[in-house]
C-alpha cells in the first residue's frame, strides 16, 4: 500500500527514542521530510544519522523542551524553514511519574498538566495555520489508561484523557479544514518507560523485574509486549493520506490487553 507520505513534512514530537522515534522511522521509510525533537541534541544527533540511510526523505532535527512556549515556537519556526510547510504532527511526551493520590503536592499536578496536556495544546496552536493551508493529520499519543485506568499511574490516568477530549472536539472543529485528528493508545510496548515502570513495581512488591514482565504478558491476549515499531506503522498510517476517514477516534495498539468495548 502506498501510504502518500512521500514529500510530506512531519514534526515529530519527543523522537529521539522509544515511540516517537518509530513513528519517525516508519515516516522516514515512507519517503516523509521529518523534523526530530527533543530536550538532548546529541541523542538527537544520533537518531537523525541513523534515520538518513532508511529512506527518500530529508531528516533534520532541533531541540526543544515542550513545557516551555517559547521553545516551542521555535521548534515549529524552526521546522517551517527547513522544511516547508507542515502536514503532519505526532504529539508525544514522556509519561509523568508513577504513584497513587497521597504521593503528590500540586507541583507535581501542575507539572504533569504541562508536560502531558499544555504543551500538545500549545503545539497544535502553532501548527494549525499550516495544516489549515492543505488539510494535514495530527496523531495524539496517549496511553491504554484512557480506555482502562491503570494501578499507581494517577497522573497519566488523568491527563491523558484530556488528551482524548481534545482530540475528540478537534477532530469536530477540524474537519471542515480536512484535518483529521485521532488518538493513538499503545498499552505495554517495549520501550524504555515500560522498563522504568517495571523496575519501580518490581520494588515495590519486593520481587523480581521478570516476574513482572510475566504477569503483564500474561494479560495480553498475543502472550507479549508489543515492538515499538509495530505502535510505529499504525500511526504512521493514521497520519498519512492512506487514512482518508478515520477521526475523532482512540485506536488502542495493545495487543488486545484492555478488556474495554472500544
Amino acid at each position: 500500500m502506498d501510504l502518500g507520505l512521500k514529500g510530506k513534512n512531519a514534526l515529530i514530537i519527543a523522537s529521539s527514542q522509544g515511540l516517537g522515534k518509530a513513528v519517525a522511522t516508519e515516516l522516514v521509510k515512507e519517503g516523509a521530510n521529518v523534523m526530530l525533537t527533543s530536550r538532548s541534541e546529541d541523542a538527537l544527533r544520533e537518531v537523525q544519522e541513523e534515520l538518513e540511510l532508511l529512506g527518500e526523505g530529508r531528516v533534520t532535527y532541533f531541540p526543544c523542551d515542550i513545557t516551555k512556549p517559547e521553545e516551542i515556537k521555535a521548534l515549529v519556526a524552526e521546522t517551517q524553514k527547513r522544511l516547508g510547510t507542515i502536514n503532519i504532527l505526532l504529539n508525544n511526551a514522556g509519561g509523568p511519574p508513577s504513584g497513587v493520590f497521597d504521593d503528590f503536592e500540586d507541583e507535581a499536578w501542575q507539572r504533569a498538566f504541562e508536560l502531558n496536556l499544555l504543551s500538545y495544546i500549545r503545539i497544535i496552536r502553532e501548527v494549525l495555520p499550516d495544516l489549515r493551508k492543505e488539510g494535514g493529520r495530527i496523531v495524539n499519543v496517549a496511553s491504554i489508561s484512557v480506555k482502562t485506568p491503570m494501578k499507581n499511574l494517577i497522573l497519566s490516568n488523568t491527563f491523558r484523557n484530556g488528551i482524548v477530549g481534545l482530540s475528540k472536539s478537534l477532530a469536530e472543529e477540524l474537519g471542515p479544514d480536512n484535518i483529521l485528528v485521532n488518538v493513538a493508545a499503545p498499552g505495554t510496548i517495549g520501550t524504555g518507560r515500560i522498563a522504568q515502570l517495571n523496575k519501580n513495581n518490581a520494588e515495590k512488591q519486593g520481587v523480581s523485574v521478570e516476574d513482572i514482565e510475566k504477569e503483564t504478558a500474561a494479560k495480553i491476549p498475543l502472550g507479549r509486549m508489543g515492538r515499538p515499531q509495530e505502535f510505529g506503522k499504525a500511526v504512521a498510517f493514521l497520519l498519512s493520506d492512506a487514512n482518508t476517514y478515520i477521526t475523532g477516534s482512540t485506536i488502542l495498539v495493545d495487543g488486545g490487553m484492555a478488556k474495554v468495548i472500544s
